[in-house]
């Protein structure tokens, strides 16, 4: 059965270019209700342990020093079928390819720099969500 929440992540592009507060009422549009929510910054260290599933990939090490780069927004979005769900609201990672409508068509700037982050799996959302928040930061 799915989950009825996903992680997600507003990246450092979108934060810089001030998408935050458009990007969070697409969210909220769609049906997604925030059960968490935090500013915050990764050293390079802690992306490489967030993207650890990565390693060894040609893009890792770029990924990593992108995602370090500046101020990011974790969120815990809850909705029936929310992994699913979010990654048909934010599109395909490459924002060429993604539908009109979609975050990453709107806010993304390149394939790295795509604007969001959505876990891909049930697995993957408890794994990220618990890498950022404790049982008491989520309600």
């Amino acid at each position: 059965m799915a989950l009825g929440y996903t992680f997600a992540m507003i990246k450092p592009s979108a934060c810089r270019k001030n998408h935050v507060g458009s990007i969070l009422a697409i969210i909220n549009q769609a049906g997604f209700r925030i059960s968490a929510i935090q500013s915050t910054k990764l050293t390079l260290e802690e992306a490489q342990r967030f993207y650890e599933v990565h390693r060894g990939k040609e893009f890792y090490d770029s990924l990593c020093e992108f995602m370090s780069s500046g101020p990011i927004i974790v969120l815990l979005l809850q909705k029936e079928n929310a992994v699913k769900d979010f990654r048909k609201l934010i599109g395909n990672t490459n924002p060429q390819m993604a539908e009109e409508g979609t975050i990453r068509k709107m806010f993304a700037e390149s394939l790295q720099k795509n604007a969001v982050h959505g876990a891909d799996s049930d697995e993957n959302a408890k794994r990220e969500a618990d890498f950022f928040f404790n049982q008491r930061e989520r309600y």
